[in-house]
């Protein structure tokens, strides 16, 4: 993504900011990633854990490829990197795990059994911590926003709209129904 104009804009205000291009998917990059910010600011203060990747079908059509990817980057990769920056917030005394979910990780949709599995494990993951460093001065939470119109969502949208020979904003309207009750997207912002 693009990391240049972020980074000039903190820069400007006097936050030294750093970009490392981990493969998410695999725990050596995850390793390589966490050594760099150990490196570069001598540990991991408050980590965000939000990788995430999406593919969507049936459970019986499901690849095996694709659910190892998704299990890997939306799941995996939070427990090594967390599992490697808690150390350094055992030894402060502070520390921060923030894990981005989903209403995915509380309730289900058809065709999506990977990334549902994945964010219900972060979910589970995230308790876990946060009983194990309830007493450390490091906290473990889960956010589960709604939908956010992200390029991943967008596509989904379309898929919808194109398979059901419906319009854009009708897809639109069908997903939000499902699982949004204000039938808006959570902005990013």
């Amino acid at each position: 993504g693009d990391h240049e104009g972020p980074h000039k804009e903190t820069e400007a205000l006097g936050v030294t900011v750093q970009y490392h291009g981990a493969a998410m998917s695999k725990p050596a990059p995850n390793e390589a990633m966490m050594k760099f910010a150990a490196e570069k600011f001598g540990g991991v203060d408050i980590l965000v854990n939000n990788a995430g990747i999406q593919y969507v079908a049936p459970i019986q059509d499901f690849p095996p490829e694709r659910w190892d990817a998704i299990i890997a980057i939306n799941l995996s990769s939070a427990f090594h990197t967390s599992r490697l920056a808690i150390p350094h917030m055992k030894q402060k005394n502070w520390g921060r795990i923030i894990n981005i979910a989903s209403a995915h990780g509380l309730v289900a949709s058809k065709e999506k059994s990977a990334y549902v599995a994945a964010k219900h494990g972060i979910v589970g993951l995230t308790k876990v911590a946060a009983l194990e460093l309830a007493t450390s001065g490091v906290t473990a939470n889960a956010i589960c926003p709604g939908w956010v119109l992200t390029p991943l969502v967008q596509k989904q949208i379309d898929d919808r709209a194109a398979k059901e020979g419906i319009s854009v904003d009708q897809a639109t309207k069908e997903l939000l129904g499902e699982k949004e009750p204000s039938l808006q997207f959570t902005t990013p912002e």
